[in-house]
């Protein structure tokens, strides 16, 4: 990965990459160097910072926290406002009283984080009991915990509205909270106050018409789509949702239209191209799609979630039409994990069992934020691996916390998962991820000529 870091020097994920591979050699030396490195760098990366955090704790005692306390003051100097470097700072103080100080001096950076303000309350309000006391009403903690910890939320947001209206974020989580209680009409009402307010917000549109598909009435959702692009032109995910809400009302070619006009608009943009490879696969229109990627790979020459998908679409091909495009693929996005993961997943299904779990672990190595690289590790491993390498990847996944991937984050995000441990998010996304192969392998048929 030293090459990596050569070229992007300014690239985080080189850093932290690169770091965790020496971390995995046991070469913790040479990871602290390197992600000290990376702070050098990338002084305005969160993550760089975290991580560095992380591998300074890592070569501590076991009770001490000093060096990344020392890390993460280094990294709120230069990052004042952010909300994750304030909570991690609080997180490693052993002492409530200390993590309420350093949670208050947050707060006089951030005043409207609402994340910061609930931690305080939190402390605030924790009970004084010793551990006896504390041991006999954890069940009943738990029980309550769902009814009274929405009425909290609500709470600290309607105070944060009331300080100056509250930012858009406040809005958006008000309108999550009344969403998570079924409360359909607040919900709806908050949105339109709050896009009220802050309409160029995409977040707030976006929120709207999923409300409005929620309740069948699509051509609702449509309008508010149709609105947050007007003044959210540049939002792609608003462009998604409305291509996906048109290819359900009006059919692939109404589809199409919206995929040009967006793509017309965001030149350039890989999650579009993504998008119109993707609606002619489902349809059967597997030639539209090949022309469409050779377009979108000409446009994106170093898009990893273009590079991935292409290869993903290689796997009924020998491995001598495949190898000399892999190699392309590195060269032009750099080890991006996206690709690691497709390659993993070429060579699980082309039986190279081996190198499948080589590159799966790299991916998850690089990227272990993205619980889509997690689900197809756990998947291999389930088919492939043994009871004592299932529970590894588990033990893994759990410590990771991933929060992002296509697949992880809306599965994650929904209403009934909202309270789910990462355990049972994990066996929902490998139960997708089979659904999907099972469709691929329907409708895919023998290829010869690639790009």
């Amino acid at each position: 990965m030293k090459s990596s870091t050569e070229r992007n020097p300014k690239q985080p994920l080189c850093w932290i990459a690169s770091a965790r591979l020496e971390e995995d050699a046991g070469e913790m030396e040479a990871a602290r160097q390197l992600i000290q490195k990376g702070c050098e760098e990338c002084p305005n990366s969160v993550d760089v910072w975290l991580e560095a955090c992380r591998i300074a704790n890592a070569r501590s005692s076991p009770n001490s926290n000093e060096a990344g306390k020392a890390v993460i003051a280094r990294g709120l100097n230069l990052i004042p406002n952010s909300v994750k470097l304030w909570m991690q700072a609080a997180n490693l103080e052993h002492d409530d009283s200390n993590k309420s100080r350093v949670l208050s001096r947050g707060l006089q950076h951030i005043p409207d984080s609402v994340l910061l303000r609930k931690a305080v309350v939190e402390l605030a309000t924790a009970e004084k009991s010793n551990e006896e006391e504390e041991e006999e009403n954890a069940n009943a903690k738990q029980s309550m915990n769902l009814s009274w910890e929405p009425e909290r939320a609500r709470m600290i947001l309607a105070e944060a509205r009331k300080r100056g209206g509250g930012t858009e974020r406040v809005w958006m989580k008000s309108a999550i909270v009344e969403r998570g209680l079924g409360n359909v009409e607040e919900e709806r009402k908050l949105l339109d106050e709050g896009l009220k307010k802050f309409p160029s917000f995409f977040k707030l549109w976006l929120m709207l018409g999923q409300l409005e598909e929620r309740l069948d009435r699509l051509e609702k959702a449509k309008e508010a789509y149709d609105s947050g692009l007007k003044h959210c032109p540049n939002s792609i995910p608003l462009w998604l949702s409305l291509v996906n809400l048109e290819e359900n009302l009006n059919g692939v070619t109404s589809a199409r239209a919206v995929l040009t006009q967006a793509r017309n608009k965001n030149p350039h943009n890989p999650q579009l191209w993504l998008a119109a490879t993707r609606t002619e696969l489902r349809h059967g229109n597997n030639k539209e799609a090949d022309i469409l990627m050779v377009r979108a790979l000409h446009e994106c020459p170093n898009s990893g979630i273009l590079w991935a998908a292409y290869i993903e679409s290689m796997v009924p091909l020998p491995p001598s039409q495949w190898i000399a495009k892999i190699m392309d693929a590195f060269r032009k996005c750099d080890y991006d994990p996206h690709v690691i993961a497709a390659v993993a997943n070429l060579f699980w299904h082309h039986s190279e069992v081996k190198r499948a779990r080589t590159w799966l672990d790299r991916a998850v190595t690089i990227a272990p934020d993205i619980g889509d690289f997690w689900a197809l590790y756990f998947k291999f491993e389930l088919q492939h691996g043994t009871d004592e390498n299932q529970k590894d990847v588990l033990r893994r996944c759990i410590a990771s916390q991933p929060k992002h991937g296509e697949k992880w984050q809306p599965i994650s995000k929904a209403l009934h998962n909202s309270h789910q441990p990462t355990e049972a998010i994990l066996h929902q996304v490998v139960a997708v991820l089979g659904k999907e192969e099972s469709s691929q392998q329907a409708r895919q048929a023998p290829q010869t000529d690639r790009l």
